[in-house]
């Protein structure tokens, strides 16, 4: 006959646990209410003081690497977690020390037992909201932190991690116990946070670093990240009990995927590393793309480059245009550049007075560059239009007016109408004159009927 395994509901019977839940609750009151509770508090009382005073030296050395990091760094965020945490951590390690030796000399010691078990979960819970941003993952874990606690102090830790090992299923051929797949699950997914938060770190080490460049740190930064990652998920399937030898069969799957579904990826990562090695585009430059994309680029990554409008709208650019279509790259050797501002005056107007005019005007702008030989502002006449006389203001512009290409425009439009109103020279208008030839002039004649509509007769005598 075949051997069965036990079950959970066998081996852990509700009355039982009821029966259990009961006597040390009312265990727990009696131990509160006695007079040895006193030694007790007074002990979690001296271990929090001492644990305070200790935690002051490691507290303010987080909070300064803290203050020397950016917001944005993973470093700040690990070392401010990790400052609230170290006062609660030292005192807990106080009160664990505690407990042996009221044992020694023969003191009840389930409060410290039960203070220390609950500030333990309280760490827990503290570095999973402070870290974890997905709030169902969060709110998963901080239950199963106060659960574990919970059994702990009502003494069911053991009884319950008994029965879930001898809770024995069967997936894929494979028979293990649920505590054995719990417990590889749970080490799986800590080591894929830590792999995440490891390669997060990497990169800020890397974006902060002078000696690469900003877009050459941020690709080593993100190929580290995956790098920890991918060896975090062989750990994880490592301890799942996943044979790694059919991942040779996983990187024949993976070479047929990139010549058909993940071509495009790879593409974009080829396109990337281009980018890297010609320095064509750097984090910093204002490009425009031949799509119409306009903006500063923010990111370099492995797949796409993160550029950022002069609206604040964020875009997500494949590698791969930057190869294959045209970019403007307005940065590239250096920001200045020069304007071309069209307007026109009415025929018969001072030129030399049109000349000062637009001087003035370019003065006027405060993206004009000043002081510099050889671009200085000019006003050209460049064409004898149908109604007025075509001028141009030609001008050098800042380094920072290269990201501002529509406000420059509208800032020179506006000092240019200034200071022709300024002159009272005329801004024409199109216009047209009409001549009629006629020997005998033009009659006109208009009826009108009964019907109360209206017929317009025109004759005309000519020649």
């Amino acid at each position: 006959m075949e051997e069965t395994s036990p079950s959970l509901l066998n081996t852990l019977k509700f009355e039982d646990v009821l029966r259990s839940v009961k006597e040390d609750v009312a265990h727990l009151a009696a131990e509160f209410l006695s007079y040895e509770s006193l030694w007790q508090f007074l002990a979690i009382i001296l271990a929090g003081i001492v644990g305070f005073f200790l935690s002051r030296v490691p507290v303010t050395r987080l909070k300064k690497l803290a203050a020397s990091r950016e917001r944005s760094d993973v470093l700040f965020h690990a070392a401010v977690s990790s400052a609230r945490i170290v006062w609660p951590v030292v005192t807990a390690l106080l009160l664990w020390i505690t407990i042996p030796v009221f044992g020694q000399f023969g003191l009840r010691n389930e409060i410290l037992r039960v203070a220390a078990s609950l500030l333990n979960a309280w760490i827990i819970v503290r570095l999973i909201t402070s870290n974890i941003r997905d709030g169902l993952v969060a709110n998963t874990l901080t239950l199963l932190a106060w659960l574990i606690a919970a059994l702990y102090i009502l003494r069911l830790l053991q009884p319950v991690t008994e029965s879930l090992d001898s809770t024995i299923i069967e997936l894929g051929g494979v028979k293990f116990s649920i505590l054995r797949l719990l417990t590889s699950l749970a080490v799986a997914a800590f080591a894929l946070w830590l792999g995440r938060i490891a390669g997060d770190a990497a990169q800020a080490q890397l974006r902060s670093s002078k000696k690469l460049t900003p877009s050459m740190a941020g690709l080593l930064g993100q190929v580290l990240k995956i790098a920890f990652i991918i060896i975090a998920i062989l750990i994880a399937l490592q301890v799942v009990g996943v044979n790694l030898t059919a991942l040779t069969i996983l990187s024949g799957t993976l070479g047929i995927g990139i010549g058909f579904g993940l071509q495009a990826i790879f593409s974009n990562f080829v396109s990337g590393l281009i980018i890297l090695i010609e320095k064509s585009v750097k984090v910093g430059d204002f490009i425009e793309l031949q799509s119409g994309v306009t903006g500063l680029v923010r990111e370099i990554n492995i797949r796409s480059t993160l550029v950022t409008t002069n609206d604040n709208v964020d875009i997500l650019v494949p590698n791969e245009e930057f190869i294959k279509a045209q970019v403007i790259n307005w940065t590239l050797r250096e920001a200045r550049r020069r304007v071309r501002v069209p307007f026109g005056v009415a025929y018969g107007s001072d030129k030399e007075l049109v000349r000062k005019a637009g001087l003035e005007a370019a003065e006027e702008v405060e993206w004009t560059l000043k002081g510099m030989p050889g671009r200085t502002p000019q006003v050209w006449l460049t064409k004898f239009g149908d109604s007025a006389l075509e001028f141009e203001l030609v001008a050098w512009l800042t380094d920072a007016a290269v990201s501002r290409p529509a406000r420059v425009i509208a800032d020179y439009n506006w000092a240019i109408h200034t200071a022709l109103e300024k002159y009272e020279l005329e801004i024409p208008f199109p216009q047209r004159d009409l001549h009629l030839k006629s020997a005998t002039g033009l009659n006109v004649t208009v009826e009108t009927r009964s019907d109360k509509s209206n017929k317009a007769k025109f004759d005309s005598d000519t020649d």
